[in-house]
């Protein structure tokens, strides 16, 4: 019986840890799943800001820039699978995640590439395959087009950035109403944005929806600024150019409801030197819905496009 009571109390205070310490115990159950996939927490201050980031394997380097709302960890499941072959490095962007937030400063997919390459450059960074989802997506392509030098290849996640990829649902009702799931108003509305970006989520504890949930509350009227800068102060990709020479896997998943998967016909006329694949029953977030299948993908991209 004694067994038992011990079991039934480190049960009790684990409980009690999680209900008062949410914070705490994400933190724990994020920094478990960061050293399973070999990575470590750094930070690289650029003018401006603070931008921390994960980091972890060797070789050739890997960049994985996060969505809307999301930050470095979005990538966390897949690097696993990819820190093995690659020295990967997963920034928060300036307004996102642990990144400083500036209310002053502007958010414009422009800007936003030049902090990159900021951040890239303390680093040492001079070549690299860049990679993207919805938002960072759209980063990763303006960052190809003005430094193709630097980009030896592009992997795009679900990403935004033309016109066809914002001509969806979620975009319309935005302009009409000016309300999205991506916007959090309060902590119930954790529950919408998993539905909403994800046809196949993974496990979500409930202390980690609690923490990012406030996070996202206290950061919705900057990121609602930066909505406006995304949607309507960011020019659309295919009127600044054409035909761009950098090697892209454009990867889309069919459940997308955040952004409109025919834009992959409009990102391959971008990008001539392209491969597209079309992952069904998978929705805005491929690395964290099938996290094993989109990078065993993108492995045999790169290893194709080395060859």
């Amino acid at each position: 019986m004694t067994l038992l009571y011990t079991l039934v109390l480190i049960v009790l205070c684990v409980w009690v840890f999680i209900q008062w310490k949410p914070d705490s115990a994400s933190r724990w159950g994020l920094g478990l799943e960061r050293k399973r996939s070999g990575l470590v927490r750094k930070s690289q201050a650029i003018p401006g800001f603070d931008m921390p980031y994960l980091e972890g394997g060797h070789g050739e380097v890997l960049v994985l820039v996060h969505g809307f709302g999301g930050d470095k960890d979005n990538f966390t499941l897949m690097a696993r699978f990819l820190t093995p072959h690659f020295r990967v490095i997963q920034p928060d962007l300036p307004g996102f995640g642990d990144a400083t937030r500036d209310p002053a400063a502007r958010y414009r997919m422009a800007d936003q590439v030049e902090r990159l390459h900021a951040f890239l450059k303390a680093l040492g960074v001079q070549k690299m395959v860049l990679g993207g989802n919805s938002m960072g997506g759209f980063i990763a392509c303006e960052y190809a087009a003005r430094y193709p030098e630097q980009v030896k290849a592009l992997w795009l996640l679900d990403a935004a950035g033309t016109a066809a990829a914002h001509d969806s649902p979620m975009l319309h009702h935005y302009r009409a109403t000016g309300e999205s799931p991506l916007l959090l108003r309060s902590q119930a509305d954790v529950t919408r944005l998993i539905r909403a970006t994800m046809a196949r989520p993974p496990y979500f504890p409930g202390f980690l929806k609690r923490t990012l949930g406030a996070r996202a509350v206290t950061d919705y009227p900057l990121h609602s600024e930066i909505f406006k800068d995304l949607s309507h102060h960011s020019p659309m990709l295919e009127t600044q150019y054409s035909a761009l020479p950098t090697p892209a896997l454009i990867v889309w998943g069919a459940e997308d409801s955040i952004l409109n998967p025919a834009a992959a016909q409009t990102q391959e006329r971008l990008f001539t030197r392209h491969q597209t694949i079309v992952m069904q029953g998978i929705g805005h977030l491929p690395m964290l819905e099938a996290p094993a299948q989109t990078a065993h993908d993108f492995l045999k991209f790169a290893r194709a496009l080395s060859a």
